[in-house]
């Protein structure tokens, strides 16, 4: 899994900046995280560009340590750990979340993408506004997730109101450090008005309109959404990360997972486990989790091209988070599988990948991997003489 994971990731970074999916991207890097839903066991972990750890056998050479300091990519950084970034429309759950669950909108309930969405003397135009679309017309929420329907999400987020967006975005353990076993864990940032105050953003309501897709001062590493995903999978139950299966003393015994913890906590100056529980009807889970699924397997959806051949049913959700003002973009796909039962969780990152689609490819080959698909087939010949 890790192997096929630090593969998968490379080869997709090489395809998007070779321009393998069309027009090329300056895509430089990123990083991917396979957790087990129910567990929150990381299963792989991969950051690109890497290094060569027999650089470092005998103490690294100064050549050697300047080349990795003085790379732009940064190398010598955990990009899943170490690192955030605006999640952009893989965030979209947490806001139908919280809107069905605050009674904000309803499953039922359709609103209509006329294109630019207008409020408060400014304008933010849904992604599908163009010279020959004028939106995506009339979508309930899960046609939205689907379609990734920002004018949805700018309307939903702006009838909740920033502290019940932030509330169910900290459920799911975003903004706050995982506890994970790694050193120098980022706790990313829930976009709120206390959070801008302190980077000195003064706070309007276009913020909430921005953070209700991803934007704005949103920023989650890369663990953290594999986390959410996995919550998002599993039904609403916490789950606390972890690198270490167990740890056996020299006479044979098993150390508690509560000394661990301790000690973890306590050598990484963190108080915990990120998140908690939510009880989320499961009707209203179904309307969200049914529009992943659409991002897969329904002819519009976003990432239907790379999963619609493949064997089993996964739900997933595409991600381009704006870096500038010029249409450049960071990409993001997560997903799980199985649809029905879900057993891992996977999120991608490339950095100035453009388009989330483009990185379903990476998911696509670690859910394979998973699942035993890239198995040669062995037939036995069970003939004998005598």
């Amino acid at each position: 899994m890790q192997k096929i994971t630090e593969d998968a990731l490379a080869a997709n970074i090489a395809k998007i900046a070779s321009g393998g999916f069309g027009e090329r991207y300056n895509a430089t890097g990123g990083s991917c995280v396979v957790m087990n839903v129910k567990t929150g066991e990381v299963l792989a972990m991969a950051s690109n560009p890497t290094y060569d750890p027999a650089d470092f056998i005998g103490g690294i050479s100064t050549e050697n340590w300047n080349k990795y300091n003085s790379d732009t990519a940064k190398p010598l950084m955990n990009k899943a750990v170490q690192n955030s970034y605006a999640p952009g429309s893989i965030f979209k759950m947490i806001t139908a979340i919280a809107g069905l669950e605050s009674g904000t909108i309803t499953r039922a309930e359709r609103i209509n993408d006329t294109g630019l969405y207008k409020k408060y003397g400014e304008t933010w135009p849904c992604w599908y506004y163009t010279d020959y679309h004028r939106g995506h017309g009339s979508l309930n929420v899960s046609g939205a997730i689907e379609k990734s329907c920002n004018y949805f999400f700018y309307e939903t987020g702006d009838r909740m109101g920033i502290e019940t967006l932030a509330k169910y975005a900290k459920y799911f353990g975003l903004g706050v450090k995982t506890g994970i076993e790694l050193p120098s864990e980022t706790a990313g940032a829930m976009a709120t008005p206390e959070y801008a105050q302190t980077v000195g953003v003064t706070w309007t309501k276009g913020q909430t309109i921005n953070a209700s897709i991803g934007q704005g001062l949103d920023s989650f590493s890369p663990l953290q959404i594999a986390k959410y995903i996995s919550m998002l999978a599993n039904g609403g139950k916490n789950i606390e990360l972890t690198l270490i299966k167990s740890i056996t003393n020299s006479d044979g015994t098993e150390v508690s997972k509560e000394e661990i913890e301790s000690y973890v906590n306590e050598k990484l100056g963190v108080s915990g486990n990120s998140g908690s529980d939510i009880s989320i009807s499961d009707e209203n889970l179904q309307a969200v989790k049914e529009g992943m699924r659409g991002v897969t397997s329904d002819g519009s959806g976003t990432a239907y091209r790379y999963f619609s051949d493949f064997d089993i049913e996964v739900g997933g959700k595409t991600g381009s988070a704006s870096t500038d003002g010029n249409g450049n973009a960071n990409a993001w796909f997560v997903g799980f599988a199985p649809y029905d039962d879900p057993e891992i969780a996977v999120a991608v990152y490339i950095k100035d990948g453009q388009h989330g689609a483009s990185t379903a490819v990476t998911a696509r080959e670690i859910f394979a991997q998973y699942f035993g698909m890239n198995s040669a087939v062995v037939t036995e010949d069970m003939s004998a003489t005598s």
